[in-house]
């Protein structure tokens, strides 16, 4: 197994948009990763989250993130901006329809009990586009960030074949067939209005 070692890998991508399920997949294919357990496996994400806490103070803390050299760290998108300077970066973005997106997040909000559930989701659809179009035009501008973006469904048509694409962008030899064999259709719960299936 090869992999470039001063390079950070950073999975990222809206919630509910499949960064845990990508995150599982490097996991699986060997490709070291930064996670602490600390937020557990639930019914929205019944295989866990693999997030790293310390993610959270990179604004305040930046250093932090040079824990992740050479390993694989979920950072979501409304953080990727607190990505320090200086160093390496290889992103993979995942996409998921953001009609799907913004209906999971709204489910996800109604089983927390949070009072943010009148949102409609058309209008939280066009805000979570918003912020994507943000994040694009950031990475835009930013120099020693290399971005590949990868469709959550496609990862669930042909797992095998994104699983490639992902050793392949990120210079790494990496298990592609446990990586393919991560990605499970029946964990697919939210489709897009109108039925439309996989």
């Amino acid at each position: 197994m090869f992999i470039l070692k001063s390079v950070i890998t950073v999975v990222s991508g809206l919630a509910r948009s499949g960064t845990s399920l990508m995150m599982q997949m490097l996991a699986a294919g060997g490709m070291p990763v930064l996670t602490d357990g600390q937020r557990v496996p639930d019914e929205d994400n019944p295989r866990g989250y693999c997030e790293w806490e310390p993610v959270k103070l990179l604004a305040e803390q930046p250093a932090h993130i040079d824990e992740a050299e050479g390993k694989a760290v979920k950072v979501i998108s409304s953080l990727l901006t607190a990505l320090p300077e200086g160093r390496e970066y290889r992103i993979i973005l995942m996409e998921r329809p953001l009609e799907e997106v913004a209906a999971s997040q709204i489910s996800t909000l109604r089983r927390r009990g949070t009072s943010e559930v009148s949102l409609d989701p058309a209008e939280f659809a066009a805000t979570l586009q918003s912020h994507i179009d943000n994040v694009f035009e950031w990475l835009a501008r930013q120099s020693g960030i290399t971005t590949r973006t990868f469709r959550y469904h496609d990862v669930l048509r042909d797992p095998h074949a994104i699983a490639s694409q992902v050793c392949e962008f990120l210079h790494a030899e990496l298990d592609i067939t446990a990586m393919a064999a991560q990605a499970d259709p029946d964990l697919y719960r939210r489709r897009s209005p109108g039925g439309a299936t996989l």
